[in-house]
């Protein structure tokens, strides 16, 4: 991360290929098919369009109600397991879920689907390129 402040960290578009390139060996890795990519819009819209690349996985899902178990789900971070806990409850085997994310925040409780990049050093709000115009919103309007 290339610029940091006590609130946020930035991420570059050269950090976030490199990190792509790892979760693409990871997933590769584990000499499994995928029939396609599911995530959410909010935060792992990208990822999940750059993964998809990588992978050569044509088909991506949007904020499905049902998940396949050969479905790669991917964030942008893995922070309180929120998300998770949503999700996994939609998958069909989640044992066999792979859920994939850029980064995971150090300290935390990881579930054993997960596959991330790389561990945060704090507690500060990543900034993704895909996502700067929101963090400046957000951070006008907070109180």
């Amino acid at each position: 991360m290339t610029k940091k402040d006590s609130e946020s960290q930035r991420v570059t578009w050269s950090e976030v290929e490199k990190l792509m390139k790892v979760l693409a060996d990871k997933v590769s890795s584990l000499q499994r098919e995928f029939s396609s990519i599911t995530t959410i819009s909010r935060g792992g819209l990208v990822p999940a369009r750059l993964l998809a690349d990588h992978l050569g996985i044509n088909v991506i899902v949007v904020d499905p109600k049902k998940i396949a178990s050969d479905s790669i789900f991917v964030d942008d971070i893995y922070d309180s397991g929120a998300t998770f806990k949503k999700i996994i409850n939609r998958v069909d085997h989640p044992a066999e879920l792979v859920y994939v994310t850029l980064f995971a925040r150090r300290g935390k409780k990881y579930p054993k689907q997960l596959i991330f990049a790389k561990k945060t050093n704090t507690n500060s709000y990543i900034v993704y390129p895909w996502d700067k115009l929101e963090y400046k919103r957000l951070k006008k309007y907070s109180l």
